[in-house]
């Protein structure tokens, strides 16, 4: 997606998380989730591998290699 339509999507995101509404975010791209999320949890084939919070999973590189491949 352009730039500007993903910036537009967070925006939006973050407006209702002020009006606290619960948004569940399937997400590959790090970087956008760390933007909107509180919270991560890493599915793989329909079994959690490893939750933590956004904070957690943006300080931990050992936790992004295992589970995201970054």
């Amino acid at each position: 997606m352009a730039p500007v339509i993903v910036e537009e999507m967070a925006d939006a995101i973050l407006e209702l998380k002020r009006q606290g509404v619960g948004i569940l975010l399937s997400e590959q791209n790090l970087h956008f989730a760390a933007l909107v999320a509180d919270s991560v949890c890493v599915i793989e084939k329909g079994v959690v591998q490893h939750r933590c919070s956004m904070d957690d999973m943006v300080a931990n590189e050992s936790v992004q290699k295992a589970y995201l491949g970054v």
